[in-house]
């Protein structure tokens, strides 16, 4: 199968890099800090979701930019403890691709996303982080906004994702979608295309814009 587009839009945590160890770490630290119980926690989805989605379902509202102001620092201070590493086909996929046609579309904020991707190598040119959009990803505005900044009709677009709520937003933009048994099953995700990772996927660069295959 293949997929023809102009542009090509990157979720970070779980596409293009692993942050399971820090995640894992840094927020049961945060969640013992604020006195929420192991099971009350476990109970709350955390991939895909901006930090204070989060952290509102767990704490009372006057509590909440406090605590995503905490675990935003805990994230950060804990990327240099090796809990950040690139996903098998990350770099050759994005070597592969004019800096003008991809971008990076998360959920983190862009402080804690730019030293996640600082210290992997990856520099993108247009990055689109949870400051930037009032609503996050199942909402399309991340992917809208990404769209817009590279100048792309969202038609042309195609998102990779690993999480459900990302090809959500993907989907409710218009936008194609490829889905990376990263953090899922397979099973459990729903797009045009479904591989194991980036390293399942070659792109091609033409005039005519990008082609995008599965490797057999």
């Amino acid at each position: 199968m293949t997929i023809h587009a102009q542009a090509l839009l990157f979720d970070n945590d779980g596409t293009l890099v692993s942050t399971l160890e820090s995640v894992r770490r840094c927020w049961t630290r945060w969640a013992a800090e604020y006195g929420i119980t192991a099971d009350r926690f476990g109970r709350v989805e955390l991939h895909g979701r901006t930090a204070a989605e989060i952290a509102a379902d767990l704490l009372p509202a006057d509590v909440v930019a406090q605590a995503v102001a905490r675990i935003e620092d805990l994230e950060v201070e804990d990327v240099p403890n090796g809990g950040v590493r690139l996903l098998p086909g990350t770099r050759d996929l994005l070597d592969a691709l004019p800096a003008e046609r991809w971008a990076v579309v998360t959920s983190a904020t862009r402080r804690l996303a730019e030293a996640r991707l600082d210290a992997v190598g990856v520099l993108p040119k247009t990055l689109v982080a949870a400051d930037d959009v009032t609503r996050g990803k199942p909402d399309p505005e991340p992917y809208l906004l990404a769209a817009r900044t590279l100048g792309v009709d969202p038609a042309h677009c195609v998102v990779f994702e690993d999480a459900p709520a990302g090809l959500r937003a993907g989907r409710a933009a218009g936008m194609r979608t490829v889905a990376l048994a990263t953090t899922h099953r397979a099973e459990e995700l729903t797009a045009d295309l479904v591989v194991p990772d980036l390293s399942a996927v070659s792109v091609q660069v033409t005039g005519a814009g990008i082609e995008i295959t599965a490797r057999h």
